[in-house]
């Protein structure tokens, strides 16, 4: 099998700017299309919970910058038809071709067109104002330079609706261009850079990026590239709380970094840039608390590690950082960097037994539905805490993989310390979870078993360590097409259970992620035929669409209209999996060619 590696031209025109933003590696600048066909908007991937308390506050303030048109010599709005690629967009117009382009992660340059008088329009709200009964506040937004390096014949700006209206017209030369800055420090705008300059360096930038990029089957070619351009586009620079550049799951919708999210990001930068994968990681340990705990997510001005909805209390993700790296040595040994992670993970490890078992049997419990990731499934419909089969087993793979690194760093006593803990921790979760009737580990609250049917039911299949006669059993449902293995494998919930909901976030869809610990836990029971079946179900559900989806419908295959795009763990299991399979697919070949040419 050939193997080819995607060009940064095979994106040309995939990203549909009215839906998804045009943004750069490190930038929280995204850009828009709205109103039609002669309009954009600049909104903020910053949750700036200085101007509102509420961290989902971000979710529905307005643009930034919106009404945004291109204009000519009259300072009349220019129709536009857009061509996008990932380091430029660029919009036909009657009077020529407007470009845009990162000059840099705080800088979008406008190109224009040579020998027209023309320029921008656009109304900014550079402050947030709220009025109370007893008065009112008002607060900065982010500051914003504008510049042009051409003659400028008109510059206005207008006190209008709480904000700006601003009108820049030009003489535009060869390499004229308009540059917007918006910035939360003292960093202005001191100089526009040629318009040629600007493209040549982002589309330099572009293109570094994808040499790296390891070669896939051709069948994935376009998704792959896709998927690769949202790992780079959703990267955020080091700014307050982000001590690391690393990657949020969303720019549209999640903005931060979640915990277990930036452990899947990292498997996929592995494959391009090590010291990336690794920051993944760094990134979300630099908030560890005194306790062992990591916040469930982190911002540039805040942490978010308590919650009030649908319940009060603290909120983390599943440990899987040491799962995570691991995968990373394997992949760019590094002993240094497992020995900085070391103790904090053993930290991490200690705080989920010691402040989540209350009755003290060494089963640990969620205190809050968040803290699984799987935030409205219907295993928590019936209140908190619970013993669940997932975290337990995330943990015993926690220790695994510590027990691991410990070989590997010379600590013999402790490596074995830490085998004999996942292995009792598998020995109390089929004590105390399994249930021999149904062949599944229930979630359990108040000792009683909570008669919902989901994969996470069978996860304890992932640790390797159960009898045999229980893997077949966790295996014969996993495959069973009335529960799991239909046409759109695996649903959050089985199919027929009464709680599956085929599109509701976690009560029904396919995730990508879980489909991923499936395919390794089929790779450790020894059942690779399953494993490349999962494998290969996951790949094309993924594949079949232009988008990146958080999750998709598991009786349709289609993207449901509340899933987030653009999203981080999918494109990263996307790339592993693809990675995976085109290797094994070419590896397979050249044994064939091997055994065929036996004396070559």
């Amino acid at each position: 099998m050939e193997l080819a590696a995607p060009s940064l031209d095979l994106l040309h025109n995939h990203i549909d700017i009215t839906h998804i933003p045009f943004s750069d590696r490190g930038s929280r600048l995204l850009v828009w299309q709205s109103g039609g066909a002669c309009s954009l908007q600049i909104k903020l991937a910053e949750r700036l919970t200085t101007l509102e308390a509420d961290i989902e506050a971000y979710l529905r303030r307005p643009p930034y910058i919106h009404d945004m048109c291109l204009v000519d010599g009259e300072g009349e709005s220019l129709p536009f038809d857009v061509e996008s690629s990932p380091d430029r967009l660029v919009f036909h117009t009657r009077i020529g071709d407007f470009q845009l382009v990162f000059q840099d992660r705080r800088t979008i340059s406008f190109g224009l067109p040579a020998g027209q008088r023309c320029g921008l329009r656009f109304h900014v709200s550079p402050q947030y104002f709220l009025a109370g009964e007893m008065g009112g506040t008002f607060k900065a937004v982010r500051n914003l330079d504008y510049l042009s390096n051409a003659p400028v014949v008109r510059n206005r700006i207008i006190p209008e609706d709480g904000g700006y209206r601003v009108v820049i017209i030009v003489d535009a030369g060869e390499d004229a261009a308009i540059a917007l800055k918006i910035y939360p420090d003292n960093d202005f705008l001191e100089s526009v850079v040629p318009f040629s300059k600007a493209a040549e360096a982002s589309s330099s930038r572009w293109r570094s990026w994808f040499e790296r990029v390891p070669a896939v089957n051709e069948r994935y070619q376009k998704l792959y590239a896709y998927s690769w351009w949202v790992m780079a586009n959703n990267l955020l620079s080091p700014q307050g709380n982000l001590t690391f550049e690393a990657m949020m799951p969303s720019k549209i919708k999640y903005v931060g970094l979640w915990a277990w999210d930036s452990a899947l990001h990292a498997l996929a930068y592995r494959h391009i840039d090590a010291e990336l994968a690794r920051n993944q990681i760094r990134a979300m340990l630099a908030h560890q608390f005194v306790n062992g705990m990591v916040p469930d997510a982190i911002y540039d001005e805040g942490i978010v590690a308590t919650i009030d909805h649908p319940i009060a209390g603290e909120v983390t993700k599943p440990p899987t950082f040491a799962w995570a790296a691991l995968k990373l040595h394997e992949a760019d040994p590094d002993f240094d960097f497992l020995r900085e992670i070391y103790v904090p993970l053993a930290r991490l490890n200690a705080w989920w037994f010691t402040f989540n078992d209350d009755d003290g049997d060494g089963i640990v419990q969620y205190n809050h539905p968040y803290s699984s990731g799987l935030d409205d499934s219907p295993m928590w419909d019936y209140g908190m805490p619970v013993e669940a089969p997932d975290i337990n087993t995330y943990l015993c793979i926690q220790m695994q993989s510590l027990s691991t690194i410990a070989d590997l760093l010379g600590m013999r006593d402790e490596a074995a310390m830490w085998r004999r803990r996942s292995t009792a921790l598998v020995r109390r979760m089929i004590k105390d979870l399994w249930d021999e009737e149904s062949g599944l580990f229930w979630v359990m609250r108040d000792d009683k078993p909570v008669r919902v049917v989901t994969p996470f039911n069978l996860y304890p299949l992932w640790t390797g360590q159960l009898p045999g006669a229980m893997n077949e059993r966790l295996v014969q449902t996993l495959t069973d097409p009335d529960r799991f293995w239909g046409e759109y494998r695996l649903p959050s919930v089985a199919y027929n259970d009464p709680h599956y909901s085929p599109d509701v976030m976690w009560r029904g869809p396919v995730w990508a992620n879980v489909n991923y610990f499936f395919i390794e836990a089929l790779q450790k029971v020894d059942r690779p035929d399953l494993a490349r079946e999962l494998r290969k179900s996951t790949l094309e559900l993924i594949n079949r669409h232009r988008q990146i989806a958080e999750y998709y419908d598991s009786q349709t295959g289609e993207i449901p209209g509340t899933a987030a795009e653009i999203f981080g763990w999918t494109a990263a299991v996307f790339i592993d999996l693809a990675i995976q399979e085109s290797r094994e697919l070419a590896a397979g070949e050249q044994l064939d060619l091997i055994n065929i040419n036996p004396g070559s």
